[in-house]
Order: C-alpha cells, then sequence, then structure tokens
C-alpha cells in the first residue's frame, strides 16, 4: 500500500478509511442494517446477560461522566 499522492506507505487509519468509503459507494442502507443484525446476533450468542450488563454500566458512567462536564 502506498500514498497515491507522496508514495509513502498509507498507513492503517488511512487504508480503512478509503475502504469504508469505496463499501459505502456500493452499498446502501439496508446493506448496513443487514450487518448491522447479523453482527448483534452473533454478540448475543456469544455473551451472556453479564456482558449486557457491563457494558450498559460502562455506558451509563460514560454518559453520566459527559452530563458533569457539559455542567460545569
Amino acid at each position: 500500500m502506498t500514498n497515491q499522492h507522496n508514495n509513502e506507505k498509507m498507513s492503517r487509519a488511512e487504508a480503512g478509511r478509503m475502504g469504508g468509503k469505496a463499501t459505502a459507494k456500493k452499498h446502501d442502507k439496508e446493506f448496513y442494517q443487514e450487518i448491522g443484525k447479523k453482527g448483534g446476533e452473533a454478540t448475543s450468542q456469544n455473551h451472556g446477560k453479564e456482558f449486557y450488563e457491563e457494558i450498559g454500566q460502562k455506558g451509563g458512567a460514560a454518559r453520566a461522566e459527559h452530563r458533569k462536564n457539559i455542567k460545569e
């Protein structure tokens, strides 16, 4: 992988960004909804109730911290 502008190696982030843009051009909203649904189903099969409780608590704590920072 080389950067087209200056012949330097492309970073992984840049390669990912370009790949994401190319994918977005090829697919529509329904494609992303379907792969999201498949991913959610796979996650629920691989993880139990405790996993969802943990990520819910982390999300709630992060949200509370964000709201606290806004008020200050």
